[in-house]
């Protein structure tokens, strides 16, 4: 055993004797340079050598000492065994106007620490780095967009396209702008919602492809009715009556009326106009064919209005165009056919439905219930603008688990199986908001994400929250890097859009880390947000404004409405390199 020992021990020691490390010569290969506007520090690290994240610091050590480590940009670092680290050469940038905000004087000595090891297993002691400056004849930054100055954001180049295209082209290219934002969750709820009042209709057995479609076109044309008048009131007199109607309140009773749809559908009442006035709109209608018509057009007009406000480029390009030159008119027929666009796969739904709906059975009640529970739904999803997510996490799961016992009526095996999935779903939310998890969509994140402090899986964006103009100001002028001010509402479904898909993605995140960032959340609509808010031209959320870091607007980078991580990032590193 002791012949064995001594083995192992003299073979480890030969592998270590033959093991080669780089000297710190070798490791770490630093370097100064001096720019027009900043101090960029360069390290080359060797092969197999990392960085502790914690231990890269920046500091001005003349006049006196300041750490400034938090306020320049440094590395994203990566999670590497147990430890946050950096790999690769490494670029840090200082510039001198937070330097000169530091201390004021023009001479300056600045110093890097870092402290880094090999993978072999051999740990260097920490180093330093020092540089001394002389500002006196340092040109001052200049502006990062000045040779963008001229460009126009979204928003602008819509709303001079409306001044200055031909009448016909602007109508078709509306349409075409409706037609894409179909695709947008403005639309979504509106398709159950629909397709609830096209099964209704399918009672009495009458339903064809033209009354289908009929019904469909009534809704269409109210709620494009509803998008036209709101814009043209926020565009003549800025006030946004989309905004205005996200009161707890209204949406309160409108979610109310869906759960009221919803007990009617599984067949506990019936909601129907009093007979008197039944008797006025038919024999005012044709009869029964049109039975109905003013219910499905009340239902369209305060499904724009409270169901889907969305705030794009097209209607806040509309909406300045509006406000700018007082042409009703033009913007209000632009609106309108913008909304026919976004309405045209609801015509399709109808259509769809009146042609290939099978004959009445009592396959209907069983549709009916079905869409009850979409209803149910519905009214679930507008609460969540009103209520705390726990609370909501809570209704989604009682809602599926309801919805899968409910269903259990239905023998077919495809149908079973639905159900059970639905149930299974329904009880992890139901964990997940247990644990106190708040997305229905992830609701073990609680349970399955890493929480290594400092790792990249954990970060998260800080954000600084104003409330009026006087905190705005004060904090633009306080940072020494780019600014971005998010407009963001708790009823607004783009703005969360972006918090859950956008600003969650991790080049997003490496890039606003050298962002100041503020939001200013205009949920109530005080007079506070209509200040804001008409300082920017905003006509409602989700809506960014940028700033470059010497405290200058840049226009033409502001983003309205939702972006996908990949045309966001486009549009900042076109102005923020």
């Amino acid at each position: 055993m002791k012949k064995l020992f001594l083995l192992v021990c003299i073979t480890v020691f030969s592998f270590a004797i033959e093991q080669k490390f780089l000297t710190p010569e070798e490791a770490f290969q630093s370097s100064f340079e001096q720019q027009s506007d900043k101090l960029v520090f360069q390290l080359k690290l060797g092969k197999d050598i990392y960085l502790y994240d914690e231990k890269l610091k920046v500091f001005i050590t003349k006049p006196q000492k300041i750490d400034i480590s938090e306020e320049v940009n440094l590395p994203e670092p990566v999670q590497y065994e147990e430890f946050i680290v950096h790999f690769g050469d490494q670029t840090i940038e200082i510039p001198f106007s937070l330097l000169k905000q530091k201390v004021d004087a023009s001479s300056f000595e600045v110093q890097v620490q870092f402290q880094g090891c090999s993978k072999a297993g051999l740990c260097y002691a920490p180093m330093k780095e020092n540089k001394t400056l002389n500002l006196a004849s340092a040109k001052q930054p200049t502006t990062p967009v000045s040779t963008q100055a001229n460009e126009l954001n979204e928003t602008d180049t819509i709303a001079n396209t409306l001044k200055g295209g031909n009448f016909l082209l602007v109508l078709a290219t509306f349409f075409g702008f409706g037609l894409l934002l179909s695709l947008t969750p403005c639309v979504f709820p509106m398709i159950p919602i629909l397709s609830s009042i096209i099964v209704k209709a399918g009672d009495n057995g009458k339903l064809t492809a033209s009354r289908g479609f009929f019904l469909s076109l009534v809704y269409v044309l109210s709620m494009s009715a509803a998008y036209t008048f709101a814009g043209v009131l926020a565009g003549l007199f800025g006030a946004n009556l989309q905004v205005a109607l996200q009161n707890p309140y209204v949406l309160v009773v409108f979610a109310a009326i869906f759960v009221a749809l919803a007990f009617s559908m599984f067949g506990y009442f019936k909601l129907e106009l009093p007979k008197s006035l039944q008797s006025k709109i038919n024999k005012s209608t044709d009869g029964k064919e049109k039975q109905g018509v003013l219910g499905i057009a009340i239902m369209g007009f305060l499904s724009a209005l409270i169901v889907g406000p969305c705030v794009a480029p097209p209607l806040a390009g509309a909406l300045v165009y509006i406000g700018q030159t007082g042409d009703a008119f033009l913007g209000g027929a632009a609106l309108f056919v913008m909304s026919l666009g976004m309405g045209a796969p609801l015509l399709l739904i109808g259509v769809g439905a009146g042609r290939f709906m099978p004959k009445p059975g009592g396959w209907m009640d069983s549709v009916s219930k079905v869409f009850g529970i979409v209803m149910l739904a519905v009214a679930v999803w507008m609460l969540d603008r009103v209520l705390p997510a726990i609370v909501v996490m809570y209704l989604w799961a009682l809602l599926l688990i309801g919805a899968a016992l409910y269903l259990k009526v239905f023998e077919h095996i495809i149908a079973r199986l639905i159900t059970a999935v639905i149930l299974i779903y329904g009880v992890l939310i139901f964990v997940g908001a247990v644990s106190g998890a708040t997305n229905p969509l992830d609701p073990l994140a609680k349970m399955t994400s890493k929480t290594v402090v400092g790792s990249i899986t954990s970060q998260e964006l800080q954000w600084k929250k104003v409330k009026n103009i006087a905190q705005l100001d004060a904090a633009i002028k306080a940072s020494t890097k780019p600014v971005m001010l998010d407009f963001y509402a708790d009823w607004c479904v783009s703005c969360k859009e972006l918090e859950g898909i956008t600003f969650k993605d991790p080049v997003v995140i490496s890039k606003l880390k050298t962002f100041t960032l503020l939001k200013a959340d205009v949920t109530d609509n005080t007079a506070d947000d209509k200040a804001l808010q008409k300082r920017f031209g905003v006509i409602g959320p989700p809506a960014l404004i940028f700033w470059d870091s010497n405290n200058k607007e840049i226009k033409a980078s502001q983003i309205v409405g939702y972006k996908n991580p990949e045309d966001f990032l486009n549009i900042v590193n076109k102005y923020f390199k």
